[in-house]
């Protein structure tokens, strides 16, 4: 590895990869493993799910990852949204019905919590878990919100677990809610406003 690693764009090629890298990354993340406990369904839902979530980055250039997919991060630019309908259907095939509701509830938090005014979306970012602790995530962090300063909008996440929380505070992002139902984790909506 490089001194310093260079980040990328993910294209069409790097697209696998790059979500394999995500659902590594995502395999011990309290919300994702609530929705799917069972690790053969999580394998399986997991990649369609990133990509609903946060595919539309790979059509705007604003995927990025680092030299050999260690990390990557899914950024939607003002007016792109997740693929809902595609998320909906995965969730309504997938969830065991216990949880259903709970699950729908959080949903709803999330879209009370987003923001209105035009900002970047960082739907998901992770590491592979081999790769962790190398500061990957604050190089990827850093590459977008430069972008995000320089355009002056504001940047919007839900972290899904607590332990990224620093991380995203350490980028000027900061709490604005709690988003919990039943016995789900918690989702924290942050947002770093425009400078």
């Amino acid at each position: 590895m490089s001194a310093v690693p260079e980040v990328i764009s993910a294209g069409a090629n790097d697209r696998a990869n790059a979500i394999s890298t995500i659902v590594l990354g995502f395999a011990a993340d309290p919300m994702a493993r609530f929705a799917w406990p069972d690790p053969s369904v999580y394998l399986r839902i997991m990649p369609r799910m990133v990509n609903a979530f946060g595919g539309g980055a790979f059509e705007h250039g604003t995927a990025y990852i680092t030299e050999g997919a260690r990390a990557a991060a899914l950024w939607l630019p003002p007016g792109v949204e997740p693929d809902e309908a595609e998320m909906n259907a995965i969730m309504e095939e997938s969830l065991r019905p216990e949880i259903a509701g709970d699950i729908g509830a959080i949903m709803k938090g999330m879209a009370e919590h987003h923001p209105h005014e035009p900002h970047w979306y960082l739907p998901l970012i992770a590491a592979d878990p081999k790769w962790i602790g190398q500061g990957l995530g604050s190089l990827l962090m850093k590459h977008a919100l430069r972008r995000c300063d320089e355009e002056g909008i504001a940047a919007y996440l839900e972290s899904s677990n607590p332990r990224n929380i620093s991380l995203y505070e350490r980028h000027g992002f900061k709490i604005t809610g709690r988003i919990q139902s039943g016995s789900s984790p918690v989702v924290t909506p942050m947002l770093r406003p425009a400078s």
